[in-house]
């Protein structure tokens, strides 16, 4: 009799999922291809991870994950005062706007706004779901042994990236 694939580490893992936070979906798989990654490279967040090990495909499980081992607790120092007049004027200055910004080395950050004053705005650099509480309906669609390139680099590889 063959083995039964179970979600383990070098496990490509495809997944179908929907996040629940506060009783909002902020995010599914629904209606497109399932999520792939190798379980065990740290691809998705530590809490979800962790709660994969063992399932087998076509398994089903409800996941709540906490902030610790999701996006985090919020962070208080990952904020920051920026004066009113460095914004461009097409940018509303309204509390939830989320903005692109780039640091000295050009690296990408992103933030929101937190708070508008008359001379400064506060910005939040945290993750937007740092602090929250997470829940997750996941189903295993399909698992495959990771090649030892996907393995090596800690992600899948999909066809169109194949050499």
């Amino acid at each position: 009799m063959s083995e039964v694939l179970k979600v383990e580490d070098g496990q490509v893992v495809s997944m179908d999922y929907t996040l629940t936070v506060d009783d909002e979906v902020i995010d599914t798989s629904a209606g497109q291809e399932p999520i792939q990654f190798v379980q065990g490279s740290g691809n998705i967040i530590p809490g979800l991870e962790r709660e994969l090990y063992g399932m087998t495909i076509g398994d089903a499980k409800e996941v709540d994950v906490a902030p610790q081992d999701g996006y985090g607790e919020i962070d208080g120092e990952a904020f920051m005062d920026v004066p009113r007049s460095q914004f461009p004027e097409e940018i509303p200055m309204e509390i939830g706007t989320l903005l692109e910004l780039h640091d000295e080395a050009g690296h990408p950050m992103h933030a929101r706004i937190d708070q508008v004053g008359d001379q400064t705005v506060r910005l939040d650099f945290n993750h937007p779901l740092a602090g929250k509480q997470l829940h997750f309906s996941v189903k295993i669609a399909h698992l495959r042994p990771a090649s030892d390139e996907e393995r090596d680099h800690g992600h899948v590889h999909t066809d169109e990236h194949a050499h």
